[in-house]
């Protein structure tokens, strides 16, 4: 049992010792790092050892006034296990009670007494401030600055305003205490205006009365006597007299320790530098549950913050995600969020949430007992501002346009003029990192950052130096001239180029919302369209990319450059074709863009103009115009010097004609696409998706449906893994509905069919790519219907068709219609099946859409039997079925085909003729065993042999 006494006694068990007073645990010898909340609980439990205690209880310790569910024990339980390696099988120290709590189970080796701690009588200094009863997020901070005083004689802890390094130089200060024998003084250094008065206010903090006119030479005698600790608060703004006075006296007074604050460092011989960052925040998702919310200290500061201000607080599920953006949008800053929370008994954390949009919260009032630079944000700003330089100050300012990150060239491009050069602004730009008003940012490229809330107070000290509108014209300008360049690029690899230019969305976007603001420049804001919409087509922002390009049309007006014109509309009809639903609109958009292109005998925009025809034509159901828009598209293509045209005029024909039905010569075009792929240097100008990836889900397509199972499967399953790897997100959605999905679910394996269906689902919200999650919905009923019950999963399968609307009517959809007419025919309801069935074989015969004919004429057919027991008609369907199965080639519809007609050959007494259908067809097939069709053959053929 550890004793009571004022040392703070280890508490030992197996390799660990627990100091509960110093909030210290060792395993081994060595420091070990705990969180401050399972450290909390430790020591609540080791102090209670072999006793039961309750959750509630250890709730109410740990977590005082703030109110928190189960899943934040338990949370914090696991990491303390993991931490002690409490793995259940050998070593045990806390172990769960169920229905009551928790207990520390672990043998205690006698206490022993570590680090004296100060006596009880010991005079706290009068300069060193109270410290806060706990500092959240910061334990393993306070832990290593006060290991690090240990080793090191002058530490310094470097960070931006606001972040909390007062408070942790202050816990620093109360953690060492015992150490120095009370001896520690803090001394504020911001309130110090004149830097020759820095040693005098030492003096003065140490209690010294120093008449000298150098009181240097005294407080080096002082300094002599006793091991001390001064800490130094705020110090920025004295350095350059500060900086040498303290570098002297660590050098001159060896039991001298220095503890400083600053947001730039020293510069100083012997100081090791500290640099404090951000509260961790609660990532962005969008199911983050309560308990994973208050993992982040973060949430913690803000939780407990509020809890202090308004009593009782429980933190609601609703309004965990609201308080994980809160922290997130302050970017962890301490005093940011700690005046944020302050709102919420006024206004709510919904309130507060919408607050954050407005420059008031920089105005948000803090503790009255902090001091003035830190009781508001502006102030705590102001602080910093007023300290920078001429040539700093205009560069933060003018920084301040740019959105989230943003690259040095960037900078310089934007920043400078006025007076100030390229090279100026990148020295300026690199002393604001030092002072913590920039943050570097990204691993593989250097880039930068402005802290949203140092941002925020920046941009107004643009607008009110009268600078907005000539710095916002610059970084436009600057973005248009690079997304000229980024076309120039495509041939890069597409993660390598989205690496780049993918990072630039957020600040291309502020770009053109101020061009076509009134006070902008609309002419620049059309050409900053005109050359962005390759990086809105490579990241599948279909709809951004339409209403975009209306704005830029719009603007454009009738009497603006037809070139540019062109390219917009040619953006704009694609958006349409491929985004939300919108398809219908696109045709007279795309003939424009085509009258326009042979006006100017531009081969590009002529093909991509032929080429979104030909889909729209093939999307509306039209397969024969389709069909010939092609074929235009292959001789435009045929003289041209490129040869990914020729690749892509064989792929338009090749799925053209799959969905004719003409199988063969499908498979001839689509393979002759494969076969040159390796001469495929970039990415397709013309062609939105991935032209390697989206090759294979349609040549998948096709080995299916001529009967080589084992080849398609595999295909799909590879498809899947390059899909996923290119991170191309409507490729991806094609990969899953194209291929995965329906060949998992023609093979009768529903559960990859539904682990598929489900990751599109999820890729399709993620994404915003709505016309492929109505395919998904739908998809996923169908697959519930055919795994659990018809009755239960067709009321939905017909619901989430109807939601899909006319979407309905693209071709992928058709193969849904179908099987929902037999799951009709399954729940006995025949007539629904017969409306449905008939209405999908018109459909195909209308718009010649006859690669899914063969299936639709066997379903009816299956319909029939249920309906009478006249067997001709339904024989007459499974016949012509078979016949036009073999026309077109797809040796899998005529397997189906082939088990009908056995079946009922059977169920008519016509072995005969039933095992010679099964054994011609399945005689001809090499691959698929193990799919479900191919095992219900072979069951047929085994039962008929004998």
């Amino acid at each position: 049992m550890p004793d009571n006494n004022n040392q703070d006694s280890a508490i030992s068990f197996g390799p660990f010792r627990l100091f509960p007073k110093s909030r210290l645990l060792e395993k081994d010898g060595a420091h070990l790092h705990v969180g401050g909340r399972a450290l909390d609980i430790l020591i609540f439990l080791a102090e209670r050892p072999g006793e039961v205690v309750d959750k509630r209880e250890l709730v109410k310790r740990v977590w005082a006034d703030v109110n928190v569910d189960d899943g934040s024990l338990r949370f914090h339980i696991a990491a303390l296990r993991k931490a002690l390696g409490d793995t259940g099988k050998s070593a045990r120290y806390v172990v769960n009670v169920p229905g009551r709590g928790y207990c520390f189970v672990a043998s205690l080796a006698q206490a022993a007494p570590a680090r004296p701690a100060p006596p009880i009588d010991l005079p706290l200094p009068r300069s060193l401030p109270a410290p806060l009863a706990r500092v959240i997020g910061r334990d393993d901070v306070i832990d290593k600055i006060s290991t690090g005083l240990v080793q090191h004689r002058f530490v310094t802890v470097v960070g931006p305003g606001g972040i909390g390094k007062t408070a942790v130089a202050v816990a620093v200060g109360h953690r060492r205490l015992a150490h120095f024998d009370g001896h520690v003084f803090f001394i504020d250094v911001g309130p110090v205006r004149r830097p020759e008065l820095a040693a005098i206010t030492i003096a003065a903090t140490l209690g010294l009365s120093i008449n000298a006119e150098d009181p240097v030479p005294a407080l080096l005698t002082h300094l002599q006597t006793k091991p001390t600790l001064l800490i130094f608060d705020s110090c920025e703004h004295v350095l350059e007299t500060l900086a040498p006075l303290v570098e002297r006296l660590v050098r001159e007074v060896p039991r001298l320790h220095v503890l400083a604050t600053s947001r730039e460092s020293f510069r100083s011989e012997g100081e090791r530098i500290f640099r404090l960052f951000p509260l961790d925040c609660p990532p962005v998702r969008d199911d983050l549950a309560v308990a994973e919310v208050l993992a982040y200290p973060a949430a913690q500061l803000f939780v407990e913050r509020i809890a202090q201000s308004s009593g009782s607080f429980q933190l609601s599920a609703e309004e965990a995600p609201l308080v994980a953006d809160i922290c997130r949008r302050l970017d962890g800053i301490a005093l940011a969020i700690e005046l944020a929370a302050g709102r919420v008994n006024a206004f709510g954390i919904a309130g507060t949430a919408s607050l954050l949009d407005s420059r008031f919260s920089l105005q948000w009032r803090g503790r009255r007992t902090a001091i003035p630079r830190h009781q508001t944000l502006s102030a705590a700003l102001d602080w910093s501002y007023d300290l920078l330089p001429a040539s700093e100050s205009a560069v933060l300012r003018r920084l301040s346009v740019f959105v989230g990150p943003f690259t040095p060239e960037a900078a310089a491009a934007v920043a400078a003029g006025d007076g100030l050069s390229a090279a100026a602004t990148m020295e300026a730009i690199d002393n604001l990192v030092t002072k913590s008003l920039i943050a570097p940012s990204g691993a593989r490229t250097l880039r930068y950052r402005l802290l949203d809330t140092t941002r925020t107070y920046a941009l107004g000290k643009l607008n009110e130096a009268g600078e907005g509108k000539r710095i916002a014209r610059q970084h436009a300008e600057y973005f248009r001239d690079l997304f000229e360049r980024a076309e120039a690029e495509t041939s890069s690899p597409l993660s390598d180029w989205l690496g780049t230019y993918g990072a630039e969305l957020d600040n291309l976007r502020a770009a053109l919302d101020w061009a076509f603001s009134p006070d902008g420049d609309a002419r620049l804001g059309i050409a900053l369209t005109a050359v962005a919409v390759t990086l809105w087509v490579r990241l599948s922002l279909f709809s951004e990319c339409r209403e975009r390009a209306g704005t830029a049309l719009a603007a454009l007006g009738d009497q603006g450059d037809d070139r540019v014109r062109m390219q917009l509309l040619a953006a704009l009809g694609w958006s349409l074709m491929y985004g939300e639903g919108r398809a219908r609109e696109a045709r007279p958009i795309l003939e424009a863009t085509l009258e326009l292109a042979d006006r100017f005998d531009d081969k590009d925009f002529r093909l991509r103009a032929l080429w979104g025809l030909s889909i729209d034509q093939f999307n509306n159901g039209a397969f024969g115009k389709a069909r010939a828009l092609a074929d235009r598209f292959a001789e435009a293509a045929a003289n041209s010097p490129d040869k990914t045209d020729l690749m892509l005029a064989d792929r338009l024909t090749a799925v053209v004609l799959h969905y004719l039905g003409d199988q063969r010569e499908a498979r001839l075009r689509i393979d002759r696409v494969n076969a040159s792929l390796h001469v495929l240097a970039e990415k397709p100008k013309i062609f939105p998706l991935d032209l390697r990836i989206s090759t294979q889900y349609f040549r998948a397509r096709i080995l299916w449906l001529q009967g080589q199972a084992d080849q398609a499967l595999a295909l799909a399953e590879q498809n899947i893994h390059e899909g996923r790897a290119n991170g191309h997100a409507l490729t991806f959605c094609s990969v899953l509905g194209q291929a995965a999905c329906p060949i998992a679910f023609l093979a009768g394996d529903y559960d990859a069919a539904e682990r598929h269906g489900t990751e599109l689902l999820e890729h399709t919200d993620r994404h915003a790519i709505r016309l492929w999650g109505l395919w998904a919905r739908a998809f996923n009923a169908l697959v519930a219907a055919k795994r659990t019950d018809v009755e239960t999963g067709l009321p939905l399968l017909r619901d989430e068709l109807n939601r899909a609307g006319d979407a309905r009517f693209l071709p992928r959809f058709l193969p849904l219609l179908g099987e929902l007419a037999a799951c009709f025919g399954q729940a006995n309801q025949v007539h629904q099946g017969f409306d449905t069935i008939e209405s999908a074989l018109a459909r195909c015969n209308d718009r010649q859409e006859r690669w899914y004919l063969p299936e639709l004429l066997r379903i009816k057919g299956e319909l029939m039997l249920r309906d009478s027991p006249e067997s001709e008609p339904a024989d007459a369907c499974f016949r012509e079925a078979m016949d036009l199965a073999t026309q077109q080639g797809a040796d899998f519809w005529q397997l189906r085909c082939a088990i009908s007609i056995a079946q009922l050959g059977i169920g008519q007494g016509r072995r005969a003729d039933a095992l010679a259908v099964l054994e011609k067809v399945c005689g001809t097939l090499t691959e698929g065993s193990d799919i479900a069709d191919m095992r219900i053959a072979r069951g047929l053929i085994a039962d008929l042999r004998t």
